[in-house]
């Protein structure tokens, strides 16, 4: 997919301040590295140990899955952004065809992924007796590798077979200069679909929220007193999807809508290099979604928060999570 974020400001327009912020990214990188890869290695080992019983944890499963290897694109992607980078120019072609593709789409996987949690959380809340499509296993088997196929069979491979020319630019069009002029023409539609992909994603995810919010309401109203504290608690966690989804990828797609405009239609680059500067901050945020998701799990999934107390109490780690038996699974 590899949108060329690793680009460098032309050196007509670099700054000492725009060197230093893009290093400062770097290290953001490298630091945020042992935290998700531990968080989601942690994560896969207690999913491994799930049966896939219900809509929630096939779903969950498959985040595990791609937080984990966006995780893993971590290291040789900040590698290839580093000063010296530019001599290394095949830790940077293998960053452009690579690690950078897989970055992407697993980023655009988990988003995809996390708005078919939102719709779960919605089935079971909002229609909870139910027997729609929605609320079956294999409806979530389906739609799961459904996600896999369109985006790494229709974005990944595709980029990666594309992405096979010599680079004739070391400076800021060292990813492009790989593209065929099919693969640049693909790139192009790519960057512009993915970007509609979060935000009807986004429709999604707020219209579940706001089905979501009035029947919790309604709900508080018709408890009246005898409702605790501890209760409106577990029916509020839900909503932390909604928080750590737009609080991760919110800032980059916004900030993305000038950047596309500057990468697709070729916008003079040196009148828009913070733009390339506050992008390359906000792509990182994003990557923060692939550390605050293992703390969804065990808040929303009752079923994987037990089986991680369970699994750590065994190895003799003391361990103390709260449990709610109105939790969801």
């Amino acid at each position: 997919m590899g949108f060329n974020t690793t680009a460098l400001i032309p050196s007509t327009c670099a700054s000492l301040d725009a060197v230093t912020a893009k290093l400062s990214v770097v290290y953001l990188y490298f630091f945020l590295f042992p935290f998700a890869l531990l968080l989601n290695g942690l994560a896969a080992w207690v999913s491994l140990h799930l049966r896939s019983t219900s809509t929630f944890i096939v779903y969950l499963k498959n985040l595990v899955a791609a937080d984990l290897l966006l995780t893993l694109t971590l290291p040789p992607r900040a590698a290839s952004m580093l000063p010296k980078a530019a001599t290394w120019l095949g830790l940077k072609a293998f960053d452009c065809r690579f690690s950078s593709t897989i970055f992407y789409t697993c980023l655009y996987t988990s988003i995809t992924l996390m708005g078919l949690i939102s719709l779960d959380r919605f089935f079971k809340i909002v229609r909870p007796c139910g027997k729609l499509l929605g609320q079956n296993v294999v409806f979530s088997l389906v739609m799961s590798a459904l996600v896999w196929v369109v985006l790494f069979g229709g974005t990944l491979i595709p980029t990666i077979i594309l992405t096979d020319q010599l680079p004739v630019n070391v400076t800021e069009d060292f990813c492009m200069s790989m593209k065929s002029p099919a693969g640049v023409t693909l790139h192009k539609y790519v960057v512009v679909c993915m970007e509609a992909l979060f935000w009807l994603v986004s429709i999604l995810i707020v219209f579940c929220y706001i089905c979501i919010t009035m029947k919790v309401l309604q709900s508080f109203r018709n408890s009246g007193s005898n409702n605790s504290r501890g209760k409106k608690k577990t029916k509020l966690r839900v909503f932390l999807i909604l928080l750590v989804f737009f609080l991760c990828f919110g800032p980059l797609h916004i900030m993305r809508i000038p950047y596309t405009l500057n990468e697709v239609f070729d916008i003079d680059a040196c009148d828009e290099a913070w733009v390339i500067t506050v992008h390359e901050f906000v792509l990182w945020l994003s990557t923060t979604n692939a550390c605050l998701d293992p703390f969804l799990y065990i808040c929303l999934c009752r079923e994987y928060r037990d089986k991680l107390v369970d699994m750590m109490k065994a190895r003799g780690i003391c361990v103390r999570l709260y449990s709610d038996e109105r939790d969801e699974k």
